[in-house]
């Protein structure tokens, strides 16, 4: 049997295994809550189906916009058994060619502020972070409504179940402090894959322009916002993480960090000669 074989029969096991609603709404429905962009790029061998369907009647008002960054392997057959078992709640957009995952991304938060949601946000396929902190990120939203970015922290507080080898974690370090220097403002971890993002017409600005930071494409989108709201430091939420655990198959090279981190270089010295409402 093929791999696009298996990946076939995979999609139709799981769409006998779990069940849609059957039930129709009797009246229009009203925006979601928030729309959260999941870019998956040759995901079939470790994208947790069942994960995300498990998960829609605990985010009621919550929709995934999944989109395909030109996998080549059978991801978009997943996507669509996805789509097919919760087509209310679930689509899929195709990307014509591998982009990279900061321009799904983009493309994705296009798709998605375009209809209508109070939020929007973007989260790892491979739910390194778990969807139920959907849920508290949005609490978070519709409490403070001068907030326009709320963001994962994976800080090991006590009690907090976060799981990060000594390399990652040094990583982070680095990439945290190029943050701090190209914002202005003390973050503690931009590089969580869980952002929520308040529908804004500041926010559909910065996400005119396709990103150059690569890898580091979060910093340069939370520039693009300071650079557009009124107090930045009220408008940026950092949300520490219950939990968060390491996933093996991470697709993130150690060029693709060394050229992220020269982009990131550029970005900084941007903002230090005052042209960040620019970037």
């Amino acid at each position: 049997m093929t791999d696009l074989s298996r990946y076939r029969e995979f999609a139709t096991q799981l769409s006998t295994a779990v069940q849609p609603s059957a039930t129709a709404p009797t009246e229009p429905v009203a925006p979601s809550r928030a729309v959260i962009v999941v870019p998956c790029y040759n995901e079939a061998a470790r994208l947790d189906v069942k994960a995300f369907l498990s998960a829609l009647p605990n985010l009621p008002g919550v929709d995934f916009l999944m989109v395909d960054d030109g996998s080549t392997d059978g991801t978009h057959f997943l996507l669509e058994s996805l789509a097919s078992q919760a087509p209310d709640r679930v689509s899929v957009l195709m990307m014509d060619s591998n982009s990279g995952k900061a321009e799904a991304v983009r493309q994705g938060l296009l798709a998605a502020s375009s209809r209508g949601a109070a939020f929007v946000g973007f989260w790892d396929a491979d739910l390194a972070t778990p969807l139920h902190a959907i849920g508290d990120m949005l609490r978070l939203g519709e409490r403070f409504d001068d907030v326009a970015v709320i963001f994962g922290s994976r800080r090991s507080i006590l009690g907090h179940r976060i799981r990060r080898d000594a390399s990652r974690r040094m990583v982070s370090l680095i990439c945290n402090l190029m943050a701090r220097l190209a914002l202005g403002m003390p973050v503690g971890d931009t590089q969580c894959g869980a952002k929520l993002l308040r529908n804004t017409s500041q926010l559909r600005q910065a996400l005119e322009k396709p990103f150059a930071a690569g890898w580091l494409f979060d910093v340069e989108l939370f520039a693009r916002i300071a650079a557009r709201v009124a107090n930045r430091h009220d408008a940026f939420y950092e949300q520490p993480l219950a939990e968060w655990h390491e996933v093996p198959g991470s697709k993130v090279s150690a060029r693709a960090v060394l050229r992220a981190g020269t982009q990131m270089l550029r970005l900084i010295a941007l903002n230090r000669f005052g042209v960040s409402s620019h970037v």
